[in-house]
């Protein structure tokens, strides 16, 4: 088959090819893995590290959950995409305010892109806003502080380079049973996601889920453990012909069902976080982890994609680096879904399928503290009427989730829990003297305290030796109470 254009003869193979390979060129664009980038930490890297690390392992979008302008300076023509964030306490007054969005999209949108050659393709308004324990506490916001945003974009004339979303857990959607097919809203929210859902349509927007497997086995012991992995479980869940042997192709395709039902089927999706922890969980260890995310790679640079979506996938990890001032509410697990530590070293080896073989790469030009623990000493006398409240204290003001069954610290004597708490309390408070002085019972060593898989991590140095803004869980007091009444410390 030949086709004329003037007066110039071209062989439809040829044309055939040259879209080929332009399709090849734009998956090739967009196909680069993201992460999220969270900042809830006693101790940050600074943003100019981060970004280098993004860099030197090839990571081309960044999912970011506000618009902190140190870090958006950072990521001046860095090449990376980026998602900025609103968070939820800030949905009303978007919701309620147009000149608000409207200022808000100037500042952390417009003065960016326009001036700072920072690559935003995306706002996210508001973050898992819908999660059943919130109780309804967002759902009459959400929507008009997306329409609000929307509608300041447009002014701004971004509209065509930026799209709003919204990052919703994938308890917004359910099956009746186990297959996709029978997927569907979450009843309670169902009115309010179809008018999310249509106006995501409508704006050429994309819907963004949290999908976690790891959830799945947390929350229900008798969860089969390899469905939760790559490896082709079995027996596979079959479903109109298509065969399901893992959580993400379930649950995502769970959510297209859902779609298709209601007229949507075609509607963009982007899975904003996927990862595995490795810590504060008997499941949350760094070989799962390892296994988890190398598994999910395989699967993203191969382009397969899901039974009912085939093709690339539009993805993010969770996250990028631990966050030890992150709330617990949901589990320990939650300080440690990083695929580095907070200095900015590797928890495992993991190919991004980046062209860089030899695994992740660490931070540059990070310094850490002295190498100066503290610890419970020798002499000290566990019957003290001091030792559970100054446990309690360390725990609540510093991070204990590495302390617990099945954890990497799991295998600790009551004096090695005694000193992993207090030695996290030190390090917190960037070994400060007056931080290991626990009346009667704690000494400061040289010493590395480690064991096993319980690392005694020392603190990088910041530019500020104060913790600004730190909002502590109170469960972690409970927990601690409860840690010492069971490990009967006061003998």
């Amino acid at each position: 088959m030949e086709v004329f254009m003037g007066s110039e003869k071209f062989n439809m193979r040829v044309i055939v090819v040259v879209i080929l390979f332009f399709n090849m060129f734009l998956v090739c664009s967009v196909s680069g893995i993201g992460v999220n980038w969270g900042t809830q930490c006693t101790h940050l890297l600074s943003p100019n590290t981060v970004v280098k690390m993004l860099k030197d392992n090839g990571i081309q979008k960044v999912k970011l959950f506000d618009a902190d302008p140190n870090i958006l300076d950072a990521l001046k023509k860095s090449g990376i995409q980026v998602m900025v964030g609103i968070p939820n306490d800030m949905l009303y007054t978007l919701a309620n305010s147009l000149p608000a969005a409207e200022k808000w999209v100037s500042k952390n949108v417009s003065a960016h892109v326009s001036s700072g050659g920072v690559d935003i393709r995306y706002v996210a308004v508001g973050n898992e806003p819908f999660l059943s324990t919130y109780n309804g506490t967002f759902e009459a916001t959400t929507l008009p502080a997306l329409q609000n945003i929307q509608a300041a974009l447009t002014k701004a004339g971004l509209s065509s380079r930026v799209k709003v979303t919204v990052p919703l857990n994938a308890d917004v959607y359910l099956s009746s049973s186990q297959k996709p097919s029978d997927g569907d809203f979450r009843p309670d929210i169902t009115n309010v996601m179809l008018e999310i859902v249509k106006f995501l349509s409508d704006n050429g927007a994309p819907f963004t889920v949290n999908i976690y497997p790891f959830i799945s086995l947390y929350l229900d012991p008798s969860f089969p453990a390899d469905y939760a992995f790559f490896n082709g479980y079995q027996p596979a869940i079959v479903d109109n012909g298509k065969s399901y042997d893992n959580v993400l192709d379930a649950n995502h395709d769970t959510l297209v069902w859902a779609l298709q039902k209601h007229g949507f089927g075609n509607l963009p999706i982007i899975v904003g976080e996927i990862g595995w922890p490795t810590d504060g969980d008997r499941n949350a260890n760094l070989p799962n982890a390892q296994r988890f995310n190398q598994g999910f790679m395989a699967r993203y640079v191969s382009g397969k994609g899901t039974p009912m979506r085939p093709g690339p996938l539009d993805a993010y990890l969770f996250s990028f680096i631990d966050e030890d001032n992150k709330s617990i509410q949901p589990g320990n697990f939650e300080r440690h879904w990083g695929l580095f530590y907070l200095d900015g070293q590797p928890k495992y080896n993991l190919n991004l399928g980046t062209g860089r073989a030899n695994g992740l790469i660490a931070a540059s030009g990070v310094d850490h503290l002295e190498k100066k623990w503290c610890v419970l000493k020798p002499s000290a006398n566990l019957n003290s009427d001091q030792v559970a409240p100054s446990v309690a204290y360390a725990c609540q003001n510093a991070d204990c989730t590495s302390l617990g069954y099945g954890t990497s610290c799991g295998n600790l004597d009551v004096k090695g829990n005694i000193s992993y708490a207090f030695n996290s309390y030190y390090q917190v408070n960037d070994q400060m003297d007056s931080a290991c002085k626990f009346p009667g019972l704690s000494m400061i060593t040289d010493k590395d305290p480690s064991f096993g898989t319980c690392k005694f991590r020392i603190m990088i140095q910041t530019d500020s030796a104060e913790l600004n803004g730190m909002v502590w869980s109170t469960t972690a007091l409970s927990l601690a109470l409860v840690f010492l009444l069971l490990c009967n410390v006061s003998l």
